[in-house]
Order: C-alpha cells, then structure tokens, then sequence
C-alpha cells in the first residue's frame, strides 16, 4: 500500500520528514493537512492505528490550541470529543503525520522511516 504523507510546507519536522524520503527515494502521496485535512473517518483510522492515545494527535503548540483554551478541555474531552474537534482544523493535528493505511507515525522518527524504506512499506 502507498505510503501517505499529512504535512504543512510550514513546519520544520514535516520538510525534514520529506527530504528524507526523498532522499530515500520512497515514494508517497503528499496530503496538505491544512489545505486537505483528514476527514473525520480517516482521522479516527489514524488514530486506531497508530497505537498511542487520541491527544497525541493534538498539536500543542499551535496558536489555534491556545485561542481555543484546548489544555484543559484535553483532559476532560472524550475521544469521540477530540476525533470531532481535530476534523475541523488540520493545524489542530500533531505534524506531519505517515501512514501506508495499516500503521502510522507521528512526527520524525528516523528508524521507523528507516524500517518503511527496507521492508518495502512494512512499518514498525
């Protein structure tokens, strides 16, 4: 399956995540994730998927996260809560996000990448 890559042109991790898969030359579909955010299904995939607790999907550091008050209703939100929030803003999402629609990765991690480009796709 096609690896799928959620990502803003503006953030740091994202252009490094991309260099270096194309420096890996590891072919991906490239998904602006404010332009074309993750639909709430796709949003509740991802989360299920990828293993960890829906609020490491939130991006903390955004200035919508804060115009919102987002740090106290994360404690409390329930997942429901959160996936439906998240859909409706795709900088409110923890940046850049892959995925070859069975596993995700959240961020730059270098051995996981690692691990996509020699086991043709196969993560973690």
């Amino acid at each position: 399956m096609a690896l799928t890559l959620y990502w803003h042109p503006q953030c740091q991790t994202c252009r490094k995540v991309k260099k270096w898969l194309d420096d890996h030359q590891v072919s991906y579909n490239e998904m602006h994730i404010v332009k074309s955010p993750p639909s709430r299904e796709e949003l509740q995939d991802l989360y299920q998927n990828s293993g960890l607790e829906i609020k490491n999907f939130v991006s903390t550091s955004t200035k919508k996260y804060r115009e919102l008050g987002l740090k106290d209703k994360i404690k409390t939100a329930t997942e429901k809560e959160l996936l439906d929030l998240l859909a409706t803003d795709g900088m409110l999402l923890k940046k850049p996000i892959l995925t070859n629609g069975e596993k995700v990765i959240i961020g730059f991690k270098e051995e996981e990448l690692e691990k996509i480009s020699s086991q043709s796709l196969d993560f973690i």
